[in-house]
């Protein structure tokens, strides 16, 4: 196993036999850790966190630390992290509270660049851009294929609609609809991420219907509720529109206007 001898192991962690440990990074006792994952020096992993195959954790990572909420009274709650997720330099993600799932989450093929930071019970998607600095509050929920520019911020219990695109500095206050491009802080809405959905395949009538429904959320003056029901109908016959309503549905906190 290729574990630099100054790192200290707990006997009691799981370990696979080709996970790459570099110099004094430290792993508590009840931790999971997958085969092909390398992990950098310096790096520290505590807490009851389980993390899959094929990471890159980049050194001064800190995963699977305590959250940072008052309420917190030493419970053993988890963080879970999935494959080929990259933690660059000093990132840090913090394991879940009791006052919510006791678990924080974290898909597969995600990038998390220097210094962002995932706090307590987020659930991040698979395939997530989140460039340096930028940060989730407590709760937060990220969909697939988002991208959060540098220092982005989300407010705490904010849900991030897939493929969502959060410009430099953004403020999310409240939620970002799905396919939905933003700026400014706080955050409002710029359009549609069309680049993304080119990237990711959407042909140009899904693409076009997206910016119908688009419209008809920020350009018609509906009520959020009429807006809903405005797209019932688009969404029957359009897999991109029914992925942007089901977004508009599981908004708790209002959307971005």
């Amino acid at each position: 196993m290729p574990i630099d001898a100054s790192a200290q192991i707990h006997p009691e962690a799981r370990i696979a036999d080709d996970v790459d440990i570099g110099p004094f990074t430290v792993i508590g006792p009840h931790v999971e850790i997958g085969s092909g994952t390398r992990i950098g020096p310096h790096v520290v992993i505590s807490g009851h966190t389980t993390i899959g195959r094929d990471n890159q954790i980049f050194q001064f990572v800190s995963l699977g630390a305590e959250p940072q909420h008052r309420v917190y009274a030493g419970e053993p709650t988890r963080l879970t992290i999935g494959d080929r997720n990259t933690f660059r330099e000093y990132c840090s993600v913090h394991r879940g509270t009791t006052i919510d799932q006791s678990e924080t989450i974290i898909g597969d093929d995600n990038l998390l660049m220097a210094y962002v930071h995932v706090a307590h019970d987020c659930v991040l998607g698979n395939g997530i851009t989140m460039a340096n600095g930028a940060s989730l509050a407590g709760h937060v929920r990220i969909g697939d294929f988002c991208i959060l520019a540098g220092f982005a911020l989300v407010y705490q219990f904010r849900r991030i609609g897939t493929m969502a695109f959060l410009a430099y500095c953004s403020g999310a206050q409240q939620d970002v609809p799905a396919f939905v491009r933003t700026a400014g802080a706080p955050a409002v809405p710029h359009g549609i991420n069309s680049v993304g959905m080119r990237r990711r395949g959407y042909s140009n009538d899904e693409i076009n219907a997206v910016k119908r429904a688009y419209r008809t959320i920020y350009r018609s003056k509906l009520r959020l509720e009429e807006a809903r029901e405005a797209l019932r109908e688009p969404a029957e016959n359009s897999p991109a529109v029914r992925v942007m309503l089901d977004s508009l549905d599981a908004a708790q906190r209002g959307i971005i206007r």
